[in-house]
């Protein structure tokens, strides 16, 4: 059966979805629980939260043996024999993951994927903001969870406070078949209302902010709100208008947050800022949007650099996320220098916006005089899935395969090999199973860019671990050593790798082991990663 619980931002989603899932795998007699999540950049904080109830610190013999948290793997997807011994299989009672990990199982090439793809049968799978899966993998997605429900007797929850229509796309192609009642909430409508907190404040304007403006807006709001959150679509902008803020502002008040930190560093920053916070110390964070999903802050005033609706909502649930004022701030504002071009979600997401937000000026009742309603919701998705029904089934270029298709045609009908069959041999392929596995998993990516992850030197541990790592001889004492390293490790994008290899900035803990080290002149105390030699202007900030 797949379910879905729609509760607003800060509602609670987190341990409400922990109680059902335990409930049901009890009732149903299943084996595990799945968490299944956005960003690496949240796993440690939501596996915190289940910790402290499923292995608190008067059972120190269940300490971590029930949830086994899976930030993603250090060595390549073409394992060797000892890469295999050292590679996380999900044979835990609860395990936190990513949707990237989760489809790579699901579709990718290698074996990596097919060893924990067992473990998704007989399990409660809660799917945690599930509003950012890659729309490209809609249909594919779809057909994946109706199998598992169906065939696999596994229990599938989706929670958000913005639920995607996936019910709604093509059924012909795939689409998600919930149960008959599938909302866990009974009046949606009007649990947004009882835990409305923030006021959203349309200030596009015509020519969009220069970052400097943005910085001054973000100064204004901390002075009047205490304290102000912004989040950017890029990691140029974030180091932009962070760069101006901290120019002017008390460091110790000034916080960067972006995935070129490692989830070691971003948890030191995030409590250095999460201590301030509660404090009521002025404080002001310039962050990428990995803040917006499940990290547990709560700041006076928000700004968001114009996105997508849902990603607005999500960043309005880090505004006044405790009731602790009458009404936070959350402004909106289109930025005057922005590429986008590599982020296709975001922007198209950004244009489906664009038409609600023009509507709600012209006629606010339509959509319950609140812009993050569930209505305006609805709306949003309707025009983004509209305008996307194009790419939902995986689009493939001669590129990918040999000709223009579909990765959802690839494994369903297989249509123009068959049909190439037909035309040369004059009669239907004498097989039952005519779909291009193979041809399918090589070409599937779930991001468009697969990424490396990269064992960086952050702080004594990370110098420590990375030292141990290269005398490391036996596998037992690597196997530790690599779950440790998820920590201190940053998922680095090809063009970015191709840049570090080319300055030596990378090199292997082992000849031939292929988990890679970074050489600490590149790596910021600021900033995380970088591609060149930690400027050392940056002491300045620090």
């Amino acid at each position: 059966m797949i379910y879905t619980l729609t509760v607003p931002t800060g509602g609670g989603k987190t341990l409400a979805s922990l109680r059902f899932a335990l409930h049901h795998a009890k009732e149903r007699d299943l084996d595990r629980i799945i968490y299944i999540i956005p960003f690496t950049s949240i796993i440690d904080q939501n596996a915190k939260v289940v910790r402290d109830v499923l292995e608190p610190a008067d059972a120190p013999q269940d300490r971590g043996r029930i949830v086994l948290e899976h930030h993603g793997s250090l060595t390549p997807e073409q394992q060797t024999w000892r890469e295999k011994v050292l590679c996380e299989n999900w044979d835990a009672p609860v395990v936190y993951t990513t949707m990237v990990q989760l489809l790579e199982a699901l579709f990718g090439a290698g074996t990596r994927g097919a060893r924990r793809m067992h473990q998704l049968s007989r399990a409660v799978l809660v799917f945690d903001e599930v509003q950012t899966l890659p729309v490209k993998c809609a249909h594919l997605f779809n057909n994946a969870i109706n199998f598992l429900a169906e065939q696999c007797n596994t229990t599938v929850l989706l929670c958000t406070a913005t639920q995607p229509l996936l019910h709604g796309v093509d059924p012909a192609k795939g689409a998600i078949r919930l149960a008959s009642k599938p909302e866990l909430m009974t009046d949606v409508g009007q649990l947004f209302k009882a835990l409305q907190r923030v006021a959203v404040n349309d200030r596009r304007k015509t020519g969009g902010w220069a970052d400097q403006e943005v910085a001054e807006l973000a100064a204004a709001e901390m002075q009047s709100s205490g304290s102000c959150l912004v989040i950017v679509n890029t990691k140029a902008s974030a180091r932009r208008i962070f760069e101006l803020c901290a120019s002017v502002q008390a460091p110790e008040a000034v916080f960067h947050l972006s995935t070129d930190m490692c989830p070691a560093h971003r948890k030191a920053r995030l409590a250095a800022l999460i201590a301030r916070l509660n404090e009521d110390l002025p404080t002001l964070c310039v962050s990428t949007q990995l803040i917006e999903a499940g990290v547990d802050v709560d700041f006076g005033s928000v700004i968001r650099f114009m996105a997508g609706l849902d990603s607005i909502a999500q960043a309005a649930g880090r505004c006044n996320r405790n009731g602790r004022r009458v009404t936070g701030s959350v402004h909106i504002v289109n930025p005057q220098v922005e590429n986008l071009d590599k982020l296709p979600d975001i922007l198209q997401g950004r244009n489906a916006a664009l038409r609600v937000l023009d509507e709600f000026r012209q006629n606010p009742e339509r959509f319950d005089d609140d812009l993050l309603s569930p209505t305006a919701m609805h709306a949003y998705y309707r025009y983004y899935f509209f305008d996307r029904a194009g790419v939902m089934s995986y689009a493939l270029t001669p590129d990918d395969v040999a000709q223009a298709d579909t990765l959802l045609n690839l494994l369903s009908l297989n249509t123009g090999s068959v049909n190439e069959y037909v035309r040369q041999q004059a009669s239907a392929p004498p097989l039952f199973f005519r779909q291009s596995f193979m041809t399918a998993a090589k070409a599937f990516q779930a991001i468009d860019s697969a990424t490396q992850a990269v064992i960086v030197p952050f702080g004594p541990e990370g110098k420590e671990l990375i030292a141990s790592l290269c005398a490391a001889y036996d596998v037992e004492l690597e196997i530790e050593l690599l779950r440790r390293a998820q920590q201190y490790s940053v998922n680095v994008f090809p063009h970015v790798l191709k840049k570090l290899m080319a300055v030596q900035a990378l090199h292997e803990v082992k000849p031939d082991s292929r988990i890679l080290c970074l050489n600490e002149r590149y790596y910021s105390d600021l900033f995380g990663l970088a591609a060149e030699p930690v400027s050392p202007v940056e002491v300045l900030y620090a």
